[in-house]
């Protein structure tokens, strides 16, 4: 659908430009005056509001430092007493496809007189349930610009702890898949030319090389095989994990791993208790603010035993006990979570809660990375040990040989 570029008055008099989304200027024009504007000029611009599978194939997705730039600026436009629809207009200008497409779209469908929250609801995969629950309760309780400079914290820290667990992630990953590389191509390379000197020197070669070479002798004879089969499981460990199935058991075997089991547990301390406070605080009801945040937290077991505190927290009311009850939350965490309760401050100590246990998130995933950078290196040195000795052993007992005769 083609986009015009319109000028206008509104009913009082005021100037009023913007982008509008029409199948052709009549119609452009015909939506502008079902909003009580009166345009003056409407040109078609040379974008287009619609592109082609192609381009949106190539083209990068959103990312999360996107939508907190767009979420901070927002706040900070209202906050000013800007109205929310120029406010749009002016943020549209400010950022590149495939995001100032949506703000488009969101723009006009603000100047057709849907909620914001509504509007933004249409784009899930940019706009994750808590935003739009948060946004709905920003609208009603009149307090958006507030409630925006909340969520711009809340996706800040989020993201950060993402990319920290990342990082922790890719790190052993690059390690091990640099330590297979070196072994293949020793193995692969350079065994098979060391093992032609030695049969032509005709030397004696001890347990440790013989070892060597037959595992030479293997990978050569058996490589198109190997990688076919690693590639084959590679993607089909892949596609079993994307199942619910396969997510579920794999979380479950995570939890019986001592140190996997506390960080997936402390990782569901923070998504829970962050989410559910900041959701309470801007006025979300205990029920809605229950069911969004089960459903965040990643590893699945957990989200089964979390939903099953949430019937017995939606009929009873008591939330520190039943959380208590999953084994997920410490003693320590249930306590402040049940003296906020009573205090009825129960929203400001489940974000307490959530910001203690992301430090000490931070903490593991820190520790995590310091102890698995010296156990990689043993595990790839002693590797690299193993296949340098057994190919100088044979010409260290010629030399021997030689110096004794």
């Amino acid at each position: 659908m083609p986009l015009y570029h319109y000028d206008s008055f509104s009913k009082r008099g005021t100037k009023v430009s913007g982008t509008i989304d029409a199948p052709s200027p009549q119609a452009a024009k015909d939506m502008l005056q079902g909003q009580g504007l009166m345009p003056t000029k409407i040109v078609e611009t040379t974008e287009s509001a619609k592109v082609s599978f192609v381009t949106k194939l190539f083209e990068k997705k959103v990312d999360t430092k996107t939508v907190i730039l767009f979420t901070r600026q927002l706040a900070v436009l209202l906050k000013s007493a800007v109205p929310l629809v120029n406010a749009m207009e002016l943020l549209v200008e400010q950022f590149e496809d495939p995001f100032r497409r949506i703000l488009i779209s969101v723009k006009d469908s603000l100047k057709a007189g849907e909620p914001l929250a509504q509007t933004l609801s249409k784009y899930p995969k940019v706009f994750i349930n808590v935003y739009i629950q948060l946004v709905r309760a920003g609208e009603a309780s009149g307090k958006l610009d507030t409630i925006l400079f909340s969520l711009t914290g809340y996706l800040e820290k989020t993201e950060e702890t993402r990319k920290k667990i990342k990082k922790a992630m890719t790190y052993p990953i690059i390690m091990i898949s640099f330590a297979i590389l070196v072994v293949v191509g020793m193995m692969v390379g350079l065994v098979p030319r060391i093992k032609g000197i030695f049969e032509k020197m005709k030397m004696e070669m001890p347990g440790p090389t013989q070892l060597l070479i037959s595992m030479s002798n293997f990978f050569v004879n058996n490589f198109t095989l190997m990688a076919v089969t690693t590639i084959a499981f590679i993607m089909g460990f892949l596609y079993w994990k994307s199942t619910p199935k396969g997510k579920y058991i794999l979380d479950e075997i995570f939890l019986r791993i001592p140190l996997t089991m506390y960080f997936s547990r402390t990782k569901a301390v923070v998504q829970f208790s962050s989410t559910l406070g900041m959701l309470l605080e801007s006025g979300v009801n205990l029920t809605e603010a229950l069911d969004i945040v089960c459903n965040i937290v990643d590893n699945k077991v957990l989200v089964k035993r979390l939903s099953t505190a949430r019937d017995k927290i939606i009929k009873e009311g008591k939330i520190a006990r039943y959380l208590k009850e999953t084994e997920i939350f410490p003693g320590i965490a249930s306590y402040m979570i049940s003296t906020g309760e009573q205090s009825g401050k129960l929203a400001e100590m489940l974000t307490t809660v959530g910001n203690d246990y992301n430090t000490e998130l931070n903490d593991i995933t820190e520790g995590l990375t310091g102890a698995i950078t010296p156990i990689m290196t043993l595990l790839l040195g002693g590797i690299v040990t193993f296949i340098v000795l057994a190919i100088f052993l044979p010409i260290m007992n010629m030399s021997s040989m030689m110096s004794g005769m």
